[in-house]
């Protein structure tokens, strides 16, 4: 049995844990901009290719090309790469194509060359075929609103960026999304100040900037978009061919050769459904946990037991407290509590979530101490996750 002295500094550390990334949650909540609220327009019409890969994706793929295809934005290269399919996609963009012959290009796609993973080979496919100034790739389970495109082009314009991202809203519906989706934008919102995407940190030293950078580096690749010098420059996804988590990867070269990267958020202007079931759930974040920490065990490990401490054990040192009669204790796991259902009552209302699955925080957490593990047992076999087909 712990002791309660051992109860109490370990959730005392929770406490002192949410203290510190509250303010990074209320700095964020303001510095973290929607896109939306990019307004100022840019004079002329240049030419944006967008470029959206598929593979298996017949209960999306309808969506997003429609949703594209009514943008108010009138200058739009729409390119649609179906990677060997092995549902009715190809179907469908046929059909889709047939009926919009001017809007929709498909590129033909080629087979995946040694040493490259599927998402980034469909993604240069489509930059080689790509013409616009500007390209914005979009993952296939997103859906635009009718002005995301001309905000998109505001947003380069108006920050003079040569990169940027944007964290769609994400749709919730069953349980298991409800629980554990939240969760991934909990972590960047409230670990990541945002605005040192955009540029260095004032209080760093400038000899210390420029190395420091890559560290804050951060991207969605739902949706991603470069001006095509910069992208260029970067090396395109040539440069990440091999990449689990592409879309970081393409951030820090951006970061290194001294890029302008902005992120957005993403609500009313774009959306995404990234999963349907708990199983699709866990099979698409196995691919690329670990990879998230850059594959050190140690961090790995560390992050989890932190994870653990601060976010579940005050939810069972609450009832504890009261029945051995400790004030101290009781204290710091109550602020400890109430600072995570506030943290995830402003994540609800920011988001538009439902919030009463904040008081299931803990759940969430578990869940992916239970994916952590398996990430780990895959890391230590050597064992690929097969996801759409293909082993990742």
């Amino acid at each position: 049995m712990i002791e309660p002295i051992t109860l109490f500094w370990l959730t005392s550390f929770s406490l002192l844990f949410l203290l510190l990334t509250s303010g990074i949650l209320l700095r964020n909540r303001i510095e973290f901009t929607p896109l939306v609220s990019e307004t100022d327009q840019p004079d002329g019409k240049p030419l944006i290719s967008i470029c959206v890969p598929a593979r298996n994706e017949e209960k999306n793929i309808e969506r997003v090309l429609s949703t594209i295809c009514k943008q108010v934005y009138p200058n739009i290269e729409l390119l649609v790469l179906d990677d060997f399919s092995s549902d009715a996609t190809t179907d469908i963009i046929a059909r889709l194509k047939k009926e919009n012959p001017a809007k929709i290009t498909s590129v033909t796609p080629a087979e995946k060359p040694e040493g490259w993973l599927g998402k980034p080979w469909a993604c240069q496919q489509l930059a080689d075929h790509a013409d616009g100034k500007y390209l914005l790739f979009l993952d296939a389970d997103t859906a635009l609103y009718p002005g995301m495109v001309q905000h998109t082009l505001n947003a380069f314009s108006n920050h003079d960026l040569d990169m940027l991202t944007v964290w769609p809203e994400q749709e919730l519906n069953s349980f298991w999304e409800k629980t554990v989706v939240p969760l991934i934008y909990y972590a960047l919102v409230t670990l990541l100040p945002v605005i040192y995407v955009y540029r260095s940190p004032r209080w760093l030293p400038g000899f210390l900037r420029k190395q420091i950078a890559p560290n804050f580096a951060a991207a969605c690749g739902q949706c991603i978009g470069f001006t095509k010098k910069a992208y260029n420059a970067i090396g395109g996804h040539r440069s990440v061919k091999d990449e689990v988590v592409e879309d970081v990867a393409l951030s820090k070269r951006a970061k290194i050769l001294g890029l302008t990267i902005r992120m957005f958020t993403g609500v009313y202007s774009i959306s995404c459904r990234m999963y349907r079931s708990e199983l699709e759930i866990f099979n698409g974040l196995r691919k690329n946990f670990f990879a998230g920490f850059n594959r050190s065990l140690p961090l790995f490990i560390l992050m989890g037991l932190i994870h653990l401490i601060v976010f579940v054990l005050p939810f069972f040192i609450l009832p504890y407290s009261i029945y051995i009669e400790s004030p101290s204790l009781f204290f710091v796991s109550v602020g400890s509590v109430t600072l995570i259902l506030l943290h995830r009552f402003i994540l609800a209302v920011w988001f538009r979530w439902n919030p009463l699955y904040g008081f299931i925080h803990p759940l969430g957490v578990l869940w992916f101490q239970r994916l952590g593990l398996y990430s780990i047992i895959d890391h230590v076999l050597g064992r690929k996750v097969v996801w759409k087909d293909r082993k990742v």
